[in-house]
């Protein structure tokens, strides 16, 4: 079982179980096939414009050999999939899944990230997650409880910074969220903390809102850390699909993001939407959930991700 394998196996079964109909009786790929493929991939929550992306090249590949078989189709989706994610998906087996700490700049100390998102989408969870990976491989991590306006985030934080034996700063509910990350930035240096981890307000009453609120932490952090927030992640609940589009490119015009999560894909079939997504907005997607357990808060890796999207096991079961 590939390090993916929960996050995609129901958009993988969906998705090739589509293609095995869409190729029955089938000995020459014409529009109705492309169409049905078409089908198919949209019905991963991928988006339109990525999968006309994919039906265009396929297109192209298949008029100079009018018959495909199942095992060729796969094969060709897999090279354009990985093509889009800019990965080369040759197999290797010696894989080794990449630590938390190599994806964060730690010449850059404390490390600054600005988390962001809706209610809902997992943030905070995915916070403490973070937090408890961290600290498991030495580093030494400080929460700022940002999100002032709901008790139940800086509860939910509080027991997560103590099962992860990391420090939290807080203030009052209602509390200015730029004093928390004031205060939390400059209890990290203080500390000598390689990481600050700031979970931000969920919903704000409009765009200005939210634009006024980030540039606000963002300028008081600069008051302790000349150089500001090292990153800006953006948590999407890769479940919502064509949703958590819509919320990247909210997000994306309200204040620049340099990065991704997105949560809970074990339960969806939809998990193209981290191809579309990849490929839409051009962030990198650092990590995704496929559970509920710490450990199911994945580093993400791209050339993984399509192995499992297209492994060999279910080739050979097909």
């Amino acid at each position: 079982m590939g390090i993916f394998d929960k996050g995609v196996k129901k958009t993988k079964v969906g998705l090739f179980d589509k293609l095995s109909r869409a190729l029955v009786g089938k000995s020459t790929v014409g529009d109705d096939l492309l169409d049905a493929i078409e089908d198919a991939l949209i019905a991963t929550d991928m988006g339109v414009d990525t999968t006309l992306k994919i039906i265009d090249n396929l297109e192209d590949r298949v008029s100079r050999d009018k018959y495909m078989s199942f095992d060729e189709l796969v094969a060709m989706l897999r090279e354009e999939i990985a093509a889009l994610l800019d990965v080369d998906v040759e197999a290797s087996d010696d894989y080794v899944e990449p630590s938390f700490s190599e994806q964060f700049d730690f010449t850059k100390k404390p490390y600054i990230i600005l988390v962001v998102g809706v209610n809902g989408v997992g943030k905070t969870t995915t916070i403490g997650k973070i937090a408890s990976r961290l600290r498991a491989e030495g580093k030494k991590v400080v929460i700022g409880a940002a999100d002032t306006f709901r008790a139940a985030a800086v509860d939910q934080l509080t027991i997560w910074a103590e099962r992860a034996g990391v420090d939290i700063v807080k203030q009052q509910m209602g509390s200015d969220p730029a004093s928390v990350a004031f205060d939390t930035v400059k209890s990290a240096v203080a500390k000598g903390a390689d990481v600050v981890l700031i979970d931000t307000a969920g919903r704000l009453h409009n765009r200005i809102d939210l634009m006024n609120e980030l540039s606000k932490i963002k300028n008081v952090i600069k008051k302790v850390v000349p150089e500001g927030a090292s990153d800006v992640m953006l948590v999407l609940d890769g479940s919502t699909g064509q949703n958590a589009f819509q919320q990247a490119g909210e997000f994306s015009k309200a204040t620049e993001i340099t990065s991704l999560a997105v949560t809970k894909l074990d339960g969806s079939a939809k998990g193209g939407v981290v191809i579309g997504i990849v490929d839409r907005f051009r962030v990198p997607i650092k990590f995704i959930g496929v559970g509920e357990g710490v450990e199911d808060l994945k580093v993400f890796d791209k050339k993984e991700y399509v192995e499992n999207l297209f492994s060999e096991e279910d080739l050979k079961n097909k």
